[in-house]
């Protein structure tokens, strides 16, 4: 039997090799990478399912995440971008700070978005709250080098110590490095790949500010009262999902149902202090939240407001948008509408 099969697929390959190798080029070249993300629409999905907080208040509503679908772009997917309406194409340039990052430094850069993201969500939503939450760790990373500065540093090097000096803040780090001269060379401490290493940094001058030419962020984690555990899968990476993360602990920790029944959708990053920054993609996300039969939309003021209204008129969508500066102004807008 075995041996029947064998001769079959032998036959097959002699008879029809140039049709077989055709097919593998074809396949080849369709799977082949292209300097482009492929964004091909979006949808909702309800944040709430990834919160687990000790006796958390129900509510009847939902705050749910507008996502933006992703492809990492090959010639198939590059191509069929200009035949099919609703995929666009994005330029992987245009998420890097320098020409030299690859794929994964994006990655990183949109893991490490989304875990200081939930850091900050935690501390407004606990501190709104009144309830109880503790700094445990605070990290500094680099996320980004920059072509036009020489410089020893790397992309997911942590920062340990400057001069042997530890700071808690990205702000406490530059505030330090003003005192000393452009072209000054300081040592940094550094944990790279596990390892602890001592690099020699050069100072350089933009905008009058003393710099090593690199772009830094933070990672803060928290002890709290009740205990939260956040669970984002790999792939939802980025800040947007600050705010509608935010009002989703909030609305946990409160015994009012600030959902008022509705399902509400959003978008939004948020810092330390409770301010919601503006994001991009908000066309494909206000598409989204309509097709997930969102009521209500928030987005942060401003330019991305504008483009949401935008959207609204040119699609004619059934959706109500409402623009916010502050976590604490999404709260109380929320609470002046009625209940479902």
């Amino acid at each position: 039997m075995i041996k029947k099969i064998y001769n079959a697929v032998k036959e097959f390959v002699v008879d029809e090799y140039k049709f077989l190798i055709c097919m593998l080029i074809f396949y080849i070249v369709c799977t082949f990478p292209v300097n482009y993300y492929i964004i091909i629409g979006g949808g909702v999905s309800d944040v709430g399912e990834r919160i687990e907080i000790t006796d958390a208040s129900k509510s009847k509503g939902s705050f749910n995440l507008t996502y933006v679908s992703e492809l990492k772009g090959t010639v198939l997917t590059y191509g069929l971008s200009y035949i099919i309406p609703t995929w666009d194409r994005e330029s992987m340039d245009d998420y890097k700070y320098s020409t030299t990052e690859s794929y994964e430094d994006i990655e990183f850069r949109g893991e490490l978005d989304l875990e200081s993201t939930n850091g900050s969500a935690i501390r407004n939503a606990y501190k709104l709250a009144n309830k109880e939450y503790k700094e445990t760790s605070s990290k500094i990373y680099v996320i980004g080098v920059f072509d036009e500065y020489k410089t020893n540093f790397k992309i997911k090097d942590e920062l340990l110590s400057v001069d042997g000096k530890v700071f808690e803040t990205v702000k406490e780090y530059s505030d330090y490095v003003q005192k000393f001269d452009v072209g000054d060379t300081i040592s940094v401490k550094i944990l790279r790949n596990g390892d602890e290493k001592t690099i020699k940094c050069k100072l350089y001058e933009e905008k009058n500010r003393k710099i090593f030419g690199v772009a830094l962020q933070i990672s803060k984690k928290y002890e709290t009262k009740p205990n939260i555990d956040i669970k984002f899968n790999p792939g939802e990476a980025g800040p947007s999902g600050g705010l509608i993360t935010t009002l989703d602990i909030y609305d946990k920790l409160v015994k009012e149902d600030i959902t008022k029944g509705y399902v509400i959708a959003g978008t939004g990053s948020v810092d330390d202090n409770g301010n919601v920054g503006s994001i991009g993609g908000v066309k494909y996300k206000v598409l989204g939240a309509d097709a997930g039969d969102a009521d209500i939309f928030l987005v942060p003021a401003g330019k991305n407001y504008k483009e949401a209204l935008k959207v609204k008129k040119d699609k004619k969508l059934d959706i109500e948008i409402i623009s916010v500066k502050t976590v604490e102004e999404a709260i109380e807008k929320l609470s002046k509408i009625k209940k479902q």
